[in-house]
């Protein structure tokens, strides 16, 4: 939007809304051939280091690294850190409900050629229907006789849509709608006639024409028995390669609206993903700024820590989810570029604090009755801290203290939910680091509606809150912890 920057909290605003329209999946938003983490923390002075390598880490000094290319964490180390202590970090996640691409895609019904997909994680399904879809992911791609590369694709323009069922041929539907996922939930890429006459799509140029049927049938590993040869001809154009080139991907459907700010004075986001890009973003950023210079880190004691997870929505148990090593990894060798002595690991772990920062429910002014009657945030009410006795949030008394009394000192407001206890809670990374790793945790989110629909909606001024509490935490947490005495 032309006047984003006029905003409060503009530049944050208009950053993020470039940040969600060039990260359609966790992998464009770890990428760093856009505006994503990795391009925004090299151009701040962060040093890409490799799991697979040995680290050589300075204090005073700024790392990060990736696994699978869709989880990051970055770390800034304090000029007066030594081993043992803390780590300051925000966790959030890089993941979305979506849909996915099955390893078998191609499916014919009916006169037309169709994408079969998979539901990841709890979306609201129903919302992907009569919507402008195209795909994005990664790809892994032959170059030469023995080297494969792995790359990003994304196609701009809509190539697929689920249409809505007429309400001529069901009129029970507004007795209530009741999805499918496997018969109903499947994309057109096109009808069957069209690809086998025209072999041409949207301006993309000849698919195939019949002398090159053999060549192109001749794709290894990912050919057009599995997926239809139209759609692989799309992705080899958008990636500038034979189709036979292409030797495996893993993509997703995607919706092509872009995001952008709205409503009557300007105070919205629309759009997809908020959940939780939005804390992705406001949590590196922070960091950035928070450690934009070598004198921002001179009297820091600690090492200030950002760590974006892929695979919460689906539970955090992969290789790269919340629920792996990647955390206590990261902290263990932290601590060991320094020392030998492995008790000091232990007391690192004792001396952190983790911020779970994932997007939370604002009322709904048509469901009101949805929210706890004393717990209920507000869109502009600052940040939500989460309270669960049943441990679905980490927090506690300490933890909800040390986030509250950050805000108190610069006058951010803070929020507070709790599920009706005639409702199941869901859960966030918080839990899972807190138990697994030992760490303190507070889990937080900024305020949303329409939560895990295709379109979700937060506000301009939580944003901006969301940026200045997380700056606010890495900036002066090491010294209102000091003050706290717990466990002693």
């Amino acid at each position: 939007m032309a006047k984003e920057e006029q905003l409060e909290g503009g530049d944050v605003v208009s950053d993020l809304i470039n940040f969600l329209n060039s990260s359609p999946t966790a992998f464009h938003a770890v990428d760093l051939s856009q505006n994503e983490a990795k391009k925004l923390l090299k151009k701040a002075g962060f040093v890409q280091v490799s799991e697979r390598d040995n680290w050589n880490l300075e204090a005073g000094k700024r790392y990060f690294f990736t696994r699978n290319y869709s989880t990051i964490v970055a770390f800034a180390i304090g000029k007066k850190y030594v081993p043992g202590n803390g780590c300051y970090i925000i966790g959030a996640h890089t993941d979305s409900p979506c849909l996915k691409l099955k390893p078998v895609s191609k499916v014919t019904k009916g006169g037309c050629l169709e994408v079969g997909v998979q539901t990841y994680g709890g979306g609201l399904w129903h919302t992907w229907f009569d919507r402008d879809l195209t795909v994005a992911g990664r790809v892994i791609m032959r170059e030469g006789k023995d080297a494969y590369s792995h790359k990003l694709v994304r196609i701009e323009e809509p190539i697929m849509r689920i249409p809505n069922l007429a309400i001529h041929l069901d009129r029970s539907v507004h007795d209530g709608f009741k999805l499918n996922t496997h018969n109903h939930l499947v994309p057109i890429l096109a009808t069957a006639i069209k690809a086998e006459v025209n072999k041409v799509v949207a301006g993309n140029g000849p698919v195939d024409s019949e002398d090159d049927k053999e060549k192109s049938n001749k794709i290894t590993n990912t050919d057009d028995s599995r997926h239809h040869s139209i759609l692989l001809q799309l992705l080899a154009t958008q990636l500038g390669c034979e189709p036979d080139d292409i030797s495996e991907f893993e993509l997703q459907a995607c919706d092509t609206q872009p995001s952008t700010v709205g409503g009557a004075m300007k105070e919205f986001i629309f759009s997809g993903r908020l959940d939780n890009l939005c804390m992705s973003f406001c949590s590196l950023k922070a960091l950035i700024d928070a450690t934009a210079s070598e004198s921002t880190l001179e009297d820091e004691t600690g090492v200030r820590m950002v760590a974006l997870f892929d695979h919460e929505e689906i539970g955090s148990n992969s290789a790269q989810g919340a629920g792996s090593p990647v955390m206590f990894d990261a902290l263990s060798r932290i601590t060991n570029s320094f020392t030998s002595d492995p008790k000091l690991l232990q007391i690192a772990i004792q001396r952190s604090f983790l911020v779970s920062a994932d997007m939370a429910h604002a009322l709904h002014p048509n469901y009101m009755e949805k929210h706890e009657e004393n717990h209920q945030p507000k869109l502009h009410g600052g940040l939500v801290i989460k309270h669960n006795a049943n441990q679905r949030y980490a927090t506690n008394a300490i933890t909800s203290f040390i986030f509250r009394e950050i805000a108190a000192n610069h006058n951010l407001p803070v929020q507070d939910f709790v599920i009706r206890n005639d409702m199941p809670c869901g859960s966030t990374i918080g839990p899972i680091l807190a138990s697994g790793v030992g760490i303190r945790t507070v889990d937080v989110g900024a305020p949303q509606l329409s939560m895990h629909s295709i379109r979700e909606m937060s506000a301009v001024d939580d944003v901006k809150h969301s940026y200045e509490h997380f700056k606010a935490y890495f900036r002066e947490f090491s010294q209102l912890d000091a003050k706290i005495t717990v466990d002693v």
